[in-house]
């Protein structure tokens, strides 16, 4: 398993679009963060991140998958899957290995954006970012990235075309965060419209980005991961 996620990281820091990839990710935050008027932390008149942890799922969206792509993908074209199959590795091992190499590369984009927090930290004049709530946050955002991974290279594992795997990735990811909360507002569906919004990433997400890391929100996020790692290995055990 541990060969499988050094695999993924060596394959998409192995060539310039992997460290493009990362530096367009923090150039685009850094630029919402700073620069752009409607967004900028400098225009609130007060030490905040939460403008970040609010639009950076967006950017996300389109990063995520990107890593993702080709990790499912690239082995059923190649054919090397069926050289993974002939290891003494369970399908779960092949999986785990993905998902936790390219969640190694996700993280990877995410630890640069601490620097935000300093920054915001040291041109507060007074009071300084809330470091327990920000903190609490950074736990969010990292689930945040981990769901992501895991739909990823669940709709890496449909198909050989790693440009189909990105479509699927960003798609269904954009939907299960927002489309439950769409769909929760809906006046015909007002009854349930709780539980509706609670079966979308959303809810939970803007949970934990106000700093408070409530134990239901964290078992949501590591069961919809369970869920589509195990769909993961449902798809690898047809083609086997």
């Amino acid at each position: 398993m541990l060969e499988i996620c050094k695999k993924e990281w060596q394959q998409f820091f192995g060539s310039l679009t992997g460290y493009l990839a990362i530096i367009i990710f923090l150039l685009i935050n850094s630029l919402i963060l700073f620069v752009f008027p409607d967004t900028s932390i400098l225009q609130f008149g007060y030490a905040t991140l939460q403008g970040f942890f609010t639009n950076v799922v967006w950017v996300l969206l389109f990063l995520v998958p990107v890593i993702t792509m080709r990790s499912m993908a690239d082995e059923l074209k190649t054919g090397t899957f069926e050289l993974l199959a002939t290891l003494p590795l369970s399908n779960w091992h092949i999986v785990l290995g993905k998902f936790f190499g390219c969640l190694l590369v996700a993280t990877t984009a995410l630890i640069p954006t601490i620097v935000y927090a300093i920054s915001v930290q040291q041109l507060s004049a007074t009071g300084g970012i809330d470091i327990g709530g920000t903190i609490g946050s950074y736990v969010g955002l990292w689930l945040l990235t981990a769901a992501f991974t895991a739909i990823g290279i669940a709709a890496s594992s449909y198909t050989n075309n790693t440009v189909v795997a990105f479509v699927i990735a960003a798609f269904a990811s954009f939907i299960v965060f927002s489309g439950f909360t769409a769909i929760s507002k809906l006046s015909f569906v007002a009854a349930i419209a709780y539980y509706i919004e609670l079966l979308g990433i959303q809810f939970h997400y803007q949970s934990l980005s106000r700093g408070v890391i409530d134990t239901r929100d964290v078992i949501y996020f590591l069961a919809l991961i369970f869920l589509c790692l195990s769909i993961t290995k449902q798809n690898l055990e047809q083609r086997s």
